[in-house]
């Protein structure tokens, strides 16, 4: 398959700022709003706003590219919200073959998702209870019928909900057609509510919390025992146990389980098969820092160790390649990914810089608003560093002057190989007097092999340089994986090439 991809891009326009900038193809725009989204409110763009741009561009490309790309933001930069709705919407514009059939079955991952296309699909279709969900879309019923059959009793029981659509109302909409007795069992189970209570965290921790006990000690002390259970059980999920670190840690758990604690974070397999955004682990390791315990540094070097596993493939550029670092920290970056979230774009761009940080030899630092700093920091620490720098990003303002980065290069005539820029894209001067565009072309002339690489956190369409140029790339994402596209156009290729990858 081939896509258009720079077809009318390249267009001269205005950003939120009001500065120049270029437009990106369809391709590229529904690719950046897709993996920088959990369709929640931005700086710029509302929830619904974000949802009508994602879903207008799903009309000016290929189905085929939208399958791909729903499977690409479910697999590979793990997020679960948009391939729900990109799946749903391509099978009102998608009809005659298995096309939406082969997503949904590479979408759904967890049982709960079967629950999320279905009320996605109640919700953009304006239906009002399961009753009007008989009308399903014969693809996507085929495609969730398919996907029963990779769960066992466990997962299901895991994931049964009580509010909402349920999953036997979801059995009988779809009628899966069991590959067994074992599995005709199980639906047979979900039909009569009569899965068994599974064991994990939640339920063996509700169910202890509604005993009586003679006195805090003694809730303490069972807590204590239930919490050693529970991680000698090895039933809690990685992300399950990186959310309880501090729980653990109050319940007084004795070392001998928090070393096991500590050696699960940091294994390597673990790591890798949690599949967790780099930010999870910001997120616990300052949850953490809170906590008065003298193990906590025990656990934050574990959190170190792991986050430095999830880009254990990234290339890293050797003593000759010199590199720059600029992180965004305006205002419009001070934004929560969703509203139950502590983490900023401003964070997810600071962590991201200081995981490729350790991966340079030869490498500048720096933040950047109303000015641009450099703050050179040791290797070592991704997360601390990445707490170091948050604690001075005052410093520089909130403005977006990118532009600094560049200017501040060619006074000083340092001949950078890459310059690698963490943002929302909203680039501008605050002055008026200069742009992206006109910085990189004067800086070319004095480095002409010099590449700069555009790293959209925010997903709203827009380039500060014309992407075409061949000395500008452009990639998006807050996933680690953002680093294997960094790989792929090391290797000649686009940001769009890895969705083209995708099998169906």
């Amino acid at each position: 398959m081939k896509f258009n991809w720079f077809k009318n891009a390249g267009t001269l326009y205005k950003n939120y700022q009001g500065a120049p900038a270029y437009k990106v193809s369809p391709e590229m725009e529904l690719y950046s709003a897709s993996v920088t989204s959990m369709i929640e409110a931005t700086t710029y763009e509302d929830e619904d706003s974000r949802q009508k741009r994602i879903k207008e561009l799903m009309t000016k490309v290929s189905p085929e590219f939208v399958a791909k790309l729903a499977v690409y933001v479910r697999q590979q930069m793990y997020l679960r919200t948009v391939p729900v709705l990109l799946s749903v919407e391509l099978a009102k514009i998608n009809q005659g073959n298995s096309l939406v059939r082969k997503t949904i079955e590479h979408i759904v991952v967890r049982p709960d998702e079967i629950l999320e296309v279905l009320a996605y699909y109640q919700k953009s279709n304006v239906r009002t209870g399961t009753k009007q969900l008989n009308r399903l879309s014969k693809q996507i019923q085929k495609g969730l019928a398919n996907a029963f059959n990779n769960f066992d009793e466990y997962q299901f029981a895991k994931y049964n909900q009580a509010n909402g659509i349920k999953l036997r109302d979801a059995l009988f909409l779809v009628h899966p057609k069991p590959k067994d007795e074992t599995q005709q069992g199980i639906f047979d189970k979900i039909a009569q509510n009569n899965l068994a209570i599974p064991y994990t965290w939640e339920t063996e921790l509700s169910a202890l919390g509604q005993k009586s006990f003679n006195n805090k000690n003694e809730r303490k002390v069972a807590f204590k025992h239930k919490w050693q259970e529970l991680i000698d059980s090895q039933k809690v999920g990685y992300m399950a146990l990186m959310r309880n670190l501090r729980n653990i840690l109050e319940a007084d758990v004795e070392e001998i389980y928090l070393q096991k604690v500590c050696t699960y974070l940091s294994d390597s397999r673990a790591v890798a098969n949690s599949k967790q955004l780099p930010f999870r682990f910001l997120a616990a390791y300052r949850e953490l820092s809170k906590v008065n315990h003298g193990n906590v540094p025990l656990i934050l070097n574990a959190l170190e160790q792991a986050i430095k596993y999830s880009v254990t493939n990234l290339k890293g550029f050797d003593n000759h390649v010199k590199v720059v670092i600029a992180c965004d920290v305006s205002g419009s970056m001070q934004k929560s990914i969703s509203p139950k979230s502590k983490v900023l774009l401003y964070d997810i761009g600071l962590l991201l810089g200081m995981i490729l940080q350790p991966k340079c030899k030869n490498i500048v630092t720096g933040i950047f608003g109303d000015t641009w700093k450099v703050i050179q920091l040791p290797t070592q620490g991704i997360l601390a560093n990445v707490d170091a720098f948050y604690r001075r990003e005052g410093e520089v303002g909130y403005s977006t002057n990118g532009y600094l980065v560049i200017q501040d290069l060619i006074k000083r005539r340092y001949i950078a190989d890459k310059i690698m820029m963490f943002t929302d894209m909203q680039l501008w001067d605050t002055k008026g007097e200069n742009s992206m565009s006109n910085c990189w072309r004067l800086y070319k002339k004095i480095a002409p092999n010099a590449k700069l690489y555009l790293f959209d956190l925010a997903g709203y369409g827009q380039a500060p340089i014309n992407v075409q140029r061949g000395d500008v790339f452009l990639m998006a994402g807050w996933s680690d994986k953002i680093f294997d596209v960094l790989s792929a156009l090391e290797s000649g290729e686009s940001a769009l090439s890895m969705i083209e990858k995708i099998a169906l």
